[in-house]
């Protein structure tokens, strides 16, 4: 008898195929019953590389392409960067499934492969596509320069190495992925810039209607990346954070000196200059992150995000 095929929708980037052949090989193991094949799909952010993320806006920037071929049946599944996924989704469509989370610190690039951010020289120019970084990079080094920068991973560190910037930030996920740890000066502690909502982890994105292709979500499905994630997304929602806002969320499991697992979630907001900063931390059992989440919301807002946020929109 003929095998099915599944069909995985990706966007054409380096990373974006290789993280949906990663799934595609998790979907081989849990499921062998079925034959897989990939369908290259084109967005929007992989055409405008040109103009910075926080000028053309976020919604569906690299996701809209590939979730019109799921509505269509072109493809039955779609494998995003989660940190790339918008917190209201289409109509019919729902993230069934989340791999077991990469690292989700952020990186720090420089040429010689060799230094830590303190160590740069004042006035040193720091390449970065994200106003989160941004932000946190003025308040860890207010001496520094941040600097625009778009593109794929490969073509962002060649322009660094060869010394348009002194340095750059860019994902761990991300360098690891691709195989080039040896790029990294260093990883920056989340304690000291804490990482996008979902950086590190995959979305897969099913037809909420489609139960076979949903079960095959959950069985590659890890389940403490799940809460994490969608703890931070409650946070991103409720406050409208996108790319055009220095916000950042990370929630992860830990075990506590009890040997008892707790979530930890840590959040900020930020002005554009890093000057007014408003931070907030949170723990729980991991069964209650929705609440945890909704008590960040809750501290962030009492403690100023509101205004922030209100001004840079």
């Amino acid at each position: 008898m003929e095998k099915q095929t599944i069909v995985l929708g990706s966007r054409g980037s380096k990373l974006a195929l290789w993280q949906t052949n990663y799934v595609k090989g998790l979907l081989e193991t849990a499921a062998p019953e079925y034959d897989y094949c990939v369908e290259v799909v084109h967005t929007k952010g992989d055409k405008i590389l040109d103009v910075a993320l926080s000028k053309i806006g976020d919604k569906g920037l690299f996701t809209k392409e590939l979730e019109h071929a799921l509505l269509d049946g072109s493809v039955d599944l779609c494998v995003h960067s989660m940190k790339d996924m918008p917190t209201v989704l289409p109509e019919g469509l729902s993230i069934q499934g989340v791999p077991v989370r990469a690292n989700a610190a952020d990186a720090l690039v420089m040429r010689g492969g060799v230094g830590s951010l303190l160590e740069l020289p004042a006035g040193a120019r720091v390449a970065t596509g994200s106003l989160r970084r941004t932000a946190q990079l003025k308040r860890l080094r207010p001496d520094i320069e941040p600097c625009e920068i778009r593109g794929n991973i490969d073509s962002r560190i060649r322009r660094i190495v060869e010394g348009e910037f002194d340095a750059g930030v860019l994902a761990c996920a991300g360098i690891e992925r691709l195989g080039i740890p040896n790029v990294i000066a260093q990883v920056i502690s989340t304690a000291d810039m804490i990482p996008a909502v979902g950086q590190g982890a995959i979305a897969i994105e099913v037809r909420s209607d489609d139960e076979r292709v949903a079960a095959l979500c959950a069985a590659i499905t890890h389940e403490p990346t799940m809460r994490a994630v969608r703890a931070e997304r409650i946070v991103l929602r409720a406050l409208e954070g996108g790319c055009q806002v220095p916000m950042g969320v990370h929630a992860r499991d830990v075990v506590d000196e009890t040997g008892d697992v707790r979530m930890v979630m840590d959040g900020f907001v930020s002005s554009l200059d890093g000057v007014r900063f408003v931070r907030a931390h949170g723990e729980c059992v991991p069964s209650d992150y929705e609440t945890m989440a909704q008590g960040m919301v809750d501290d962030l807002l009492a403690g100023g995000a509101g205004p922030i946020l209100s001004e840079l929109r």
